[in-house]
């Protein structure tokens, strides 16, 4: 059991590079013209770019099916698993709480939130395939930590 939620788990994490990869060399690059309506004004709640949700759902799908189908690949179920939890986490952070496809009152105000929605903002700022910044979903450096705003205090003469 521990080895099932450790490959969940790993496999979860691991999809952080996965989905950094494809976004950055293959949403932006070969097949830009899938994602090219996620960075420009469109009509519609669907997008083209809604096809690489469809892509990776069809893997965890087939990575469940194998599991279950052939005993010897039972261990591909418990990363169709991480990748599907990985898929839960992406809609709610991209599609709800940063493009608010479905209205959803959600507190954003936590360091975790606004560093990741700042850095897809920023990511958001180029309608381009090249120039853009910032492919992560789940995790951003620092750098994209807003300044905390400090308060001065005045200092009264006596």
């Amino acid at each position: 059991m521990l080895v099932n939620v450790a490959l969940v788990l790993g496999t979860f994490l691991f999809m952080e590079g996965v989905a950094w990869f494809t976004h950055k060399y293959v949403m932006h690059g070969f097949l830009w013209s899938w994602h090219r309506d996620h960075h420009n004004h469109h009509n519609g709640f669907f997008e083209v770019n809604d096809l690489f949700a469809v892509v990776f759902s069809l893997t965890a799908i087939s990575m469940f099916l194998a599991g279950v189908a052939i005993p010897e690949l039972s261990f591909l179920t418990w990363i169709g698993a991480g990748v599907t939890l990985y898929g839960l986490f992406y809609f709610i952070f991209h599609d709800i709480i940063v493009h608010r496809r479905v209205k959803m009152k959600i507190d954003t105000s936590g360091r975790y939130m606004q560093r990741i929605m700042r850095a897809h903002y920023i990511h958001h700022k180029v309608h381009s395939k090249e120039g853009a910044e910032a492919f992560g979903f789940l995790y951003a450096p620092k750098k994209y930590d807003r300044p905390v705003k400090t308060v001065k205090k005045e200092v009264q003469a006596d």
